[in-house]
């Protein structure tokens, strides 16, 4: 227990911002587990053997990258994405866990953090750094390249599946959700206060987590997976698997129905009555919205639109977004453009300020409408007529008040 606590004491000295989180983990010596290991109730569990063997430095970096999992939140996105995909087994677990670590490995360790031994990174696998867990799921297999990470094991806090070590919510010095929010918090804020002290990935992490909760975020974020995940959306015939009907009709191939996984168009109001804070606004929603799809950003497009539609862009990352327009509104022709298309999307999600006329029919998917606040009709701003009152949005759509 010293030599492990003077690791962690030198981890929060060369990493400070993460001081909060580091005196959080509660350890736990446990003989079975190979190295060190986390549940999703901030509990660290330790092997004695791999403590011994293993120098303070390099302990310092085990420290770090552990409570790295915990903080980027791997245990829920990595159950989500497991489930999202149908990941079963230990092996389909183990490619997740390495890629929560390619996450974190490309930019966590040196300026005074030593690398642990068989630490891997994005180049081992040939795989370009700064990409998010998701990404990496994507891009691998188990294979000739991960033989040596077969003992890799950070935990259900890195994928989701628990061990049998794990002591589960009733097992005493766990975090509560809120408790364990408030040390997401505590973090993000010690590395706002200090820009450029923390690296990019940290940085874009303290961005996203730094978002105090807010209920709208939760109703927007519950009406796109509601859009998402109903009938009809993102559903196709396939012939890779017959119908269960088929038996009923011998000698004809029957296709069967396959739940795909949907396609969502952003369309961001982006007119000279939007203010810029809102349109950072509307960028946070579309990295939320790319995670509600399982974090599958080639499935998320965005179409800028004030009186006239801008170009179909592909998510790669929100902030490389180009919000270009300034004018009147007329969000119809985001619409169109949107349905234009090819394949076309599944869910259209909106996010404006309301001031705009609407498409007179309704879409041939589902449509979610997130608006921004405005105080009274006289904070509006008028279009091309001295009595112009914007049209409310209309019953089709699923709308969700900003603010």
């Amino acid at each position: 227990m010293d030599k492990l606590c003077t690791a962690r004491l030198h981890a929060a000295q060369v990493r400070p911002y993460l001081a909060t989180a580091l005196f959080a983990l509660y350890v736990v010596e446990d003989r079975s587990v190979p190295t060190m290991a986390v549940d999703r109730y901030w509990r660290c569990y330790v092997s004695p053997a791999f403590v011994d063997r293993t120098p303070v430095e390099e302990l310092a970096g085990v420290w770090v990258h552990e409570v790295s999992h915990l903080l980027r939140d791997h245990h829920d996105r990595g159950d989500r994405g497991a489930r999202h995909r149908g990941l079963t087994g230990p092996g389909e677990r183990l490619r997740i866990n390495i890629a929560a670590d390619l996450e974190i490995n490309d930019d966590v360790y040196g300026d005074g953090l030593t690398r642990p031994r068989g630490a891997v990174v994005p180049s081992t696998l040939g795989l370009d750094p700064g990409q998010l867990m998701e990404d990496y799921l994507r891009q691998f297999r188990l294979g000739p390249r991960t033989q040596e990470l077969v003992w890799l094991d950070c935990g259900s806090g890195a994928d989701g599946l628990e061990r049998e070590w794990d002591r589960g919510p009733d097992g005493g010095h766990g975090l509560s959700a809120r408790e364990r929010d408030a040390v997401r918090f505590r973090v993000a804020q010690g590395i706002k206060g200090r820009p450029g002290s923390a690296p990019a990935g940290w940085r874009r992490w303290a961005e996203e987590a730094f978002q105090p909760p807010q209920p709208w975020r939760e109703l927007l974020g519950a009406a796109i997976r509601s859009a998402v995940s109903a009938g009809g959306a993102g559903e196709d015939y396939t012939y890779g698997r017959p119908a269960r009907r088929a038996a009923g009709v011998p000698g004809v191939v029957l296709p069967s129905l396959r739940r795909m996984p949907p396609r969502v168009s952003v369309v961001i109001d982006t007119s000279g009555s939007v203010s810029d804070a809102e349109l950072g606004s509307a960028l946070r929603e579309v990295a939320a919205i790319a995670r509600a799809v399982g974090g599958r950003r080639d499935l998320v497009s965005v179409v800028p639109c004030d009186a006239s539609s801008g170009s179909v862009q592909p998510l790669c990352r929100a902030e490389g977004i180009a919000l270009v327009g300034g004018g009147g509104t007329d969000l119809r022709a985001g619409f169109s453009r949107a349905l234009r298309a090819r394949p076309g999307p599944d869910v259209i999600v909106v996010l404006t300020d309301g001031q705009t006329p609407w498409p007179g029919h309704r879409p041939p998917c589902r449509t979610v409408v997130g608006l921004f606040p405005r105080l009274d009709a006289a904070s509006t701003v008028r279009e091309s007529e001295p009595d112009y009152v914007p049209d409310t949005p209309p019953a089709w759509a699923r709308v969700v008040d900003i603010g």
